[in-house]
């Protein structure tokens, strides 16, 4: 039994529809820029195929814009020679189907539909024949170009981007690259290099493109691992007695909550205990601008030290170091999300908010280290 269909009744009445559109409007368009008489043929056949891709399968490397319409012109050139060069029409037939593949494959343009049209080409009757290479304009070139021109139309129009759009890659990584360029989410699971592997291995044609396929193997590894660990969210494991500081608060205090407590960083809030910003130990650091670790003592405790000036160059209060753009969360948010943020971006320790953006908590590295370890050693096993 054929495997059943993933897409809803939506996609299925869009499809539909695209076809219905598609056809429609370019046999219409077709009828008034051909010659009006019962001879003139509108509307070849293989547009129907064509249709299927475009509009059922707009992702297709098979349904692009070049392999339709490069598709198609190659496929009634060769068709149409085959016939006025061979006489034998079966022979006729099947060398245009071969050489038709044949260029597609190198011109990079594979349409199934266009082997419709060879064979059209050559055994379509004597209107055909007698069009000789007109055919291969009209309605060859007139019908594909129209039918592309509706595609574009109706599939962006239903929110199917036409001509299909590759998704955004991670890094591929070449393995001459040093591990600390490297993004940590990007050295576990499968590389761009193991993925083009077995494609050559599998060495044939396949009906998505290779990146397309990437992000859905991607997007398949992180669905698993949010059915693993995706019970588990930020409530469950972040500190909710947070130490905090104000805009106002002197650098030394900042400074000796921070070392007595043995933080590395420190949330910023306002009056309303919203976050506006996160004062870190590299922000104090960064500030004492020392050159060298000899200096560095000197230079730190220059800038805690208050200069008692109505006017300073120097840094005063936290709200001067503190670093403004801070990520936060939500309370419920699963903790498979943070994974990313904090491995790839840098982060260290992300405030957890409420509905009115309000600090309710604090979720570290530590926290998620231990966490996941958690998650993973207690996850029943499989039967």
């Amino acid at each position: 039994m054929p495997q059943r269909s993933t897409v809803d009744r939506f996609e299925r009445m869009r499809a539909c529809s695209g076809a219905l559109f598609g056809i429609l409007l370019t046999g219409l368009l077709s009828q008034l820029v051909l010659p009006h008489d019962v001879a003139a043929l509108w509307l070849i056949a293989p547009m129907g195929a064509s249709a299927v891709l475009l509009f059922a399968v707009p992702s297709s490397p098979l349904a692009q814009p070049w392999s339709i319409i490069g598709g198609n012109l190659w496929a009634a050139l060769i068709g149409v020679s085959c016939a006025r060069l061979v006489a034998e029409p079966l022979l006729a037939a099947s060398l245009a189907i071969a050489l038709a593949i044949a260029g597609m494959f190198f011109l990079r343009c594979i349409h199934p539909p266009s082997g419709a049209v060879a064979l059209t080409a050559v055994l379509g009757g004597a209107g055909i024949q007698h069009m000789g290479y007109g055919f291969v304009f009209t309605p060859v070139l007139l019908n594909s170009s129209l039918l592309v021109l509706t595609a574009l139309f109706f599939n962006n129009a239903t929110r199917r981007a036409y001509p299909h759009v590759l998704p955004e890659l991670r890094h591929h990584i070449d393995p001459a690259d040093h591990p600390d360029n490297v993004a940590p989410t990007q050295r576990t699971g499968f590389l761009p290099a193991d993925l083009d592997a077995v494609l050559q291995r599998y060495n044939q044609v396949l009906d998505i493109s290779r990146d397309d396929l990437e992000e859905i193997l991607l997007q398949t590894e992180r669905q698993a691992y949010q059915r693993r660990f995706g019970e588990t969210v930020c409530a469950d494991i972040m500190s909710t007695n947070v130490l905090t500081v104000e805009f106002a608060t002197e650098l030394a205090a900042a400074w000796n909550l921070m070392y007595s407590h043995r933080l590395q960083a420190l949330p910023v809030v306002d009056r309303a205990c919203h976050v506006i910003g996160m004062v870190t130990k590299t922000d104090f650091l960064r500030y004492a601008d020392a050159q060298d670790y000899d200096s560095l003592g000197q230079k730190l405790r220059a800038l805690l030290r208050p200069s008692f000036h109505t006017h300073s160059s120097k840094p005063e209060v936290v709200g001067q170091i503190m670093t403004r753009r801070v990520q936060t969360v939500v309370a419920q948010l699963p903790i498979v999300q943070l994974v990313t943020l904090m491995a790839d971006g840098g982060v260290h320790q992300v405030p957890v908010v409420d509905a009115d953006n309000k600090l309710v908590g604090l979720v570290t590295q530590s926290d998620m280290v231990a966490a996941l370890y958690c998650a993973s050693v207690m996850r029943p096993v499989p039967a």
